[in-house]
């Protein structure tokens, strides 16, 4: 598994509250954590698909969105993640056709567009890789409060990185609802989903 970055206990509390707004009903309306719908990160994103288009999180307007950030030489969290959503895709039948999966590349040094769409693809064929340039990825990470780092190898392109491991999830407004771990089963986040496709 992935190694969990190491957080200096004093940012812990200042974190959480920062990121985490669950009342006791909301709670346990979701197996996912919910979040503040007026929060100021997360919000939008301008990013280039594995297609060569560029994608804003309107573009996605009237679907619940699944976002998470990875990278094709992740050795577990990413292919297990990319798994399970495609189990969650054939779990919500007909209304997977209101759901979309990105995967955000932390390492578009080596996910080149024709490899991200031929990895993400081959878990659901309505899967989108998406991805910026090496130089704005830093920013992007931290306009969605996402935790990745690269760690050296053997040799100059042998690193592999270290990365958080959750997703975040859109209702079909776009605003972000739900913090997702990546110990939820399918069926829980298939459920999760149904919630907020209802609510539109």
């Amino acid at each position: 598994m992935p190694r969990r970055p190491a957080l200096q206990p004093a940012l812990l509390p200042a974190l959480f509250a920062a990121l985490l707004v669950a009342t006791p009903a909301a709670a346990a309306e979701f197996h996912g954590t919910p979040l503040a719908r007026n929060g100021s990160y997360a919000r939008d994103f301008a990013l280039t698909d594995h297609d060569g288009r560029h994608r804003r999180l309107a573009d996605f307007r009237g679907k619940a969105v699944l976002l998470f950030f990875g990278y094709l030489q992740c050795p577990n969290y990413c292919p297990l993640t990319l798994a399970r959503l495609a189990e969650v895709m054939a779990l919500l039948g007909p209304d997977a056709q209101r759901v979309q999966v990105l995967f955000v590349s932390v390492d578009p040094l080596r996910d080149t567009p024709t490899a991200l769409k031929e990895y993400v693809t081959n878990f659901h064929p309505s899967f989108l890789g998406l991805y910026t340039t090496p130089q704005a990825t830093p920013q992007l990470a931290l306009d969605f409060r996402v935790y990745y780092r690269k760690v050296p190898g053997s040799s100059p392109d042998a690193y592999h990185i270290d990365h958080a491991v959750f997703s975040y999830a859109y209702d079909p407004a776009g605003r972000l609802r739900l913090r997702l771990s990546d110990s939820l089963p399918a069926a829980e986040i298939a459920a999760d989903l149904r919630r907020l496709l209802a609510t539109h």
